[in-house]
């Protein structure tokens, strides 16, 4: 999972500053996620999604698909 943040975020040419402020959060805090040196808790990984437009489960590493699910109505 901690690759994949920091790669989403790579890809999207953000800074770590850029998606702490997203988040509300400290960029120390951020930098610790990626690194793997904190757990990410689930509110966070449901922003990220927002973010990046993919899946909280691409996130997690439970899936390849990078693309978001189609919502369901």
């Amino acid at each position: 999972m901690f690759v994949r943040i920091r790669n989403l975020r790579e890809d999207n040419d953000k800074t770590q500053q850029e998606v702490s402020d997203y988040l509300f959060c400290d960029q120390s805090l951020y930098s610790k996620y990626e690194r793997g040196l904190r757990d990410v808790p689930v509110d966070i990984i449901i922003k990220l999604a927002e973010l990046y437009g993919t899946s909280t489960d691409y996130i997690l590493g439970l899936t390849d698909e990078k693309e978001k699910y189609p919502i369901k109505r």
